[in-house]
């Protein structure tokens, strides 16, 4: 399991697991659910996740710090401003959010659970270590703002 803390990068892990919720769906279309609003629903939650994501890349973008989440010991500076007001990980909330309207677009109950396991291994691989990384690095400023901002929302 150690192997796989830091190694998957983000967006890989969401083209996995977008490719994961379309499997289900193709392999259980018992689960298909029909509602009228699932497209509107889906392309509303696609954009404001793209929106977020996008977010957290120009905050990191400006303020002159590494956006590979691989290599957090490379960050120069802890973002706190922006979007990252409101959470600790806009982009992987914008990538969750993505997802969920992926998931509105299967129209399948099984893809939606697919979204809680992204979360998790979101929170175990990649954030949990991160989070590792700012404290040793940013000590008492991350504290301060961890107190302050949750993790997603």
């Amino acid at each position: 399991m150690k192997q796989l803390e830091l190694s998957v990068p983000p967006v890989i892990q969401v083209i996995l697991t977008a490719l994961g919720m379309w499997a289900v769906s193709y392999l259980l279309p018992e689960f298909d659910v029909y509602l009228k609003v699932a497209i509107p629903i889906g392309g509303a939650l696609f954009l404001i996740g793209i929106t977020i994501a996008f977010l957290g890349v120009l905050a990191f973008r400006k303020a002159n710090t590494t956006v590979d989440p691989r290599f957090p010991d490379k960050s120069s500076r802890l973002v706190v401003t922006g979007v990252y007001r409101i959470s600790r990980n806009p982009m992987y909330l914008g990538f969750l959010f993505m997802l969920s309207g992926f998931a509105f677009y299967l129209m399948n109950f099984a893809a939606f659970l697919l979204l809680p396991l992204f979360v998790a291994y979101m929170n175990r691989f990649q954030i949990k270590l991160e989070e590792q990384y700012m404290l040793q690095k940013f000590e008492e400023e991350f504290n301060e703002y961890a107190e302050k901002v949750r993790r997603w929302l």
